[in-house]
């Protein structure tokens, strides 16, 4: 029970990735890179917050090693500017799809870290997962992968990778303190809006849509990567690649809740099979708190 707490952390995390999608489109049309850059602008805030409680000079960010720096600016950075890409060369739905095999590629590459072992379980509940995954961004019940969008679903793939890369190295940068993940945000904030100065025309926010790009920076797409950060050291990696898939699991459901989707057989099947896939690949943990419960 030692991973107890950044599993706990992970799973809160992956509950903020949750609210992206309906953050994201009451976002509004504010192009994709200058929303990055106001997100992860918010997100360096807290971190610089964060260094002032800890009563911590922003020097010490000049302090981190810059082999993190390379990693978490490719996982932080990379990882959008990849996934932005994608989307834009190749149908939502099936990008998508590519996207969300980072949950089970941290399950798959977390097995040739030291001291870490992968067990049937894993395997079958990740799978599960990403069937439900699967069926929630199956569009109309099709899904139709065309040759002529194979450099967007490449740009997926590589989203995918550098997402799961990075968070199974971050579980070996255990030196690394996560207040470090500022000088990632800041990076990431300045590099999303020089992509955007570059790819984008610019752009003035209302009201809305500029609140929304701050929850996301509170949130799901800045503050979050702090928790993620630390679950990652702290936490069983397999059991939080195989809760991943809760988020799009989760972000469906909230906007059903809102009445911006609705409930369909599809989406209650999807949420069964990710729930089950949850509870299989958790099963060592279960197995854990319930001797805990009957000695108690």
């Amino acid at each position: 029970m030692d991973n107890t707490k950044g599993n706990i952390l992970g799973l809160i995390t992956i509950l903020l990735w949750s609210s992206l999608a309906l953050f994201t489109v009451y976002s509004g049309k504010i192009p994709a890179f200058l929303l990055l850059t106001i997100s992860f602008s918010v997100a360096s805030i807290i971190g610089l917050l964060m260094l002032k409680k800890q009563k911590r000079a922003i020097t010490e960010l000049f302090k981190i090693p810059l082999k993190a720096y390379f990693i978490g600016v490719i996982g932080l950075f990379g990882y959008h500017f990849f996934y932005f890409l994608a989307i834009k060369n190749a149908p939502a739905v099936e990008a998508n799809l590519i996207n969300y095999l980072w949950p089970l590629l941290i399950v798959v590459f977390s097995a040739f870290l030291p001291n870490e072992k992968l067990k049937w379980f894993h395997i079958v509940g990740t799978i599960l997962a990403l069937s439900g995954a699967f069926l929630l961004v199956l569009k109309d019940g099709s899904l139709e992968f065309d040759s002529k969008y194979t450099l967007g679903y490449s740009f997926a793939l590589i989203a995918a990778l550098l997402w799961s890369s990075y968070s199974v190295i971050s579980k070996t940068l255990t030196h690394v303190p996560t207040f470090a993940v500022t000088g990632f945000c800041l990076l990431t904030a300045l590099f999303s809006f020089i992509s955007h100065l570059v790819f984008e025309q610019l752009y003035l926010p209302s009201f809305v849509e500029f609140i929304s790009a701050i929850m996301l920076g509170l949130g799901p797409v800045g503050g979050a990567f702090y928790l993620w950060d630390f679950a990652l050291k702290n936490g069983d990696i397999k059991i939080l690649g195989s809760l991943a898939y809760l988020a799009p699991l989760l972000s469906t459901l909230i906007l059903v809740v809102v009445g911006i989707s609705s409930m369909t057989t599809t989406i209650a099947l999807a949420c069964i099979l990710i729930v089950l896939g949850s509870i299989v690949s958790s099963k060592q943990y279960l197995k854990l708190i319930k001797n805990y419960i009957f000695k108690s």
